[in-house]
């Protein structure tokens, strides 16, 4: 089932989320409906909050970004292209353990912040715990573009935007488009949900 993404100024995008164990309710649905979701709205990442749940969970297709179109030269190496075409993982109760090297720019946009797009910082290499869909644990190591989409979708679960991490400057020249986001006055080509504080 597709779901209506989160849009900025529901609160719930700001919640430092909490974990959640194997019994948790409706689990194995809420992973497939967060996909679905995804896929319609043409991401690579989603995570509960943008779906109105404060757990510790999100899901990473990366294979959009190993699409070259005909006559295009591609973006990345073809070891990285390889990497990104077969990345589809889900984490649970994710934990950032430790970020390394330079940081490097990268245009990133989030789909719970329609039509905005803004350059980024981020460290090159991540490691992280997590566990899979079946509760396995993993501790494991990205590099490049996949550990900058697992980092977008761990700061969601931490309550933190893109936004967050541009120049005080640059948030001032979107945070007009901001407001109107959060007032519903944004086209999405996806199923969207606005916050309507209860009266």
């Amino acid at each position: 089932m597709i779901l209506p993404i989160v849009v900025y100024g529901d609160p719930v995008l700001r919640k430092k989320c909490e974990d959640i164990d194997k019994d948790y309710p409706g689990l194995d649905q809420l992973i497939k409906d967060m996909y679905e979701t995804m896929y319609d709205a043409l991401g690579v990442g989603l995570a509960a909050p943008q779906v109105g749940k404060a757990i510790r969970l999100f899901v990473i297709d990366a294979s959009p970004f190993a699409e070259v179109e005909e006559g295009e030269e591609p973006e990345y190496t073809k070891e990285e292209m390889e990497e990104m075409n077969g990345f589809k993982k889900t984490f649970i109760n994710a934990r950032v353990i430790e970020e390394a090297g330079e940081e490097w720019k990268f245009n990133e946009g989030c789909l719970s912040i329609p039509r905005i797009r803004e350059d980024v910082l981020r460290k090159p290499k991540i490691t992280i715990e997590y566990f899979d869909e079946k509760f396995k644990k993993h501790t494991e190591t990205y590099e490049g573009v996949i550990a900058r989409v697992i980092q977008h979708e761990y700061d969601h679960i931490e309550g933190i935007l893109f936004t967050d991490k541009i120049s005080a400057f640059k948030r001032k020249l979107i945070s007009g488009k901001l407001t109107d986001i959060s007032k519903g006055k944004f086209k999405a080509d996806y199923k969207t949900r606005v916050y309507q504080p209860k009266k």
